[in-house]
């Protein structure tokens, strides 16, 4: 098993990208972080194999918690998963050695898509003593895996999902399926379905919205690609 530190300042993105680990076969989450110092202190007890990172922490950014990792000796790897998109950053986290980097928001499938190459990475790494150059090349190659959104399902129609986007992407904020149906018109049913399949096939992002009390709302985005 690979184990994963999963580090978000925001405990209900932690334990939504908690579970997208735990979906991916292969792959356990030893805990979760909300602070570098947090971090920091779990990756002192060691077994972390791979830590998803976010960039904006309350005590320090993400990226400069993997410099003092790499300071205190620790090589778990990293993959950054944060809603930093200027370029500064992205070629910090590259020079620092993060592995892959995932743009916030995203679906399950992205996510699931980045694990698998890095499982690849480590299996072709552990059955590896030398490398010549063309293995040196599958290696590098493997993280270079392109993420592609899953054809929709059969039963289910372009137009309806195309619906679905129009509504979703003119949205200022994510819906939830009863916000979905009343603006394009679907039943309840029917736009929760197609949420659902295209919530899987990559094409939305989901986040949950807590009230006092009950279950949590789950709220879609069109997600960007």
């Amino acid at each position: 098993m690979i184990e994963v530190l999963v580090v978000d300042d925001d405990f209900r993105i932690a334990e939504i990208n908690a579970a997208y680990v735990a979906r991916v076969p292969g792959f356990h989450v030893v805990a979760k972080a909300h602070h570098a110092a947090q971090a920091l202190a779990m990756l002192e007890r060691g077994g972390i194999d791979l830590v998803l990172l976010d960039h904006y922490l309350p005590d320090e950014t993400g990226l400069s918690l993997v410099r003092r990792m790499r300071q205190h000796g620790h090589l778990a790897d990293v993959i950054m998963v944060t809603a930093a998109r200027d370029i500064a950053t992205v070629q910090t986290a590259m020079r620092y050695g993060a592995l892959q980097y995932l743009v916030k928001p995203f679906a399950f499938p992205a996510l699931r898509v980045k694990l698998e190459a890095y499982a690849q990475l480590r299996r072709t790494l552990d059955d590896a003593e030398e490398a010549g150059q063309d293995q040196v090349d599958r290696i590098f190659g493997t993280l270079r895996t392109a993420a592609t959104a899953a054809p929709l399902p059969k039963g289910h129609s372009a137009p309806t999902a195309e619906l679905i986007r129009r509504v979703l992407s003119a949205a200022a904020s994510p819906l939830s399926a009863h916000e979905v149906a009343e603006r394009s018109g679907l039943s309840r049913s029917t736009a929760q379905r197609y949420l659902k399949r295209l919530e899987e096939s990559g094409r939305l992002s989901l986040t949950l919205r807590y009230g006092e009390t009950g279950r949590p709302e789950h709220r879609y985005a069109w997600a960007a690609r």
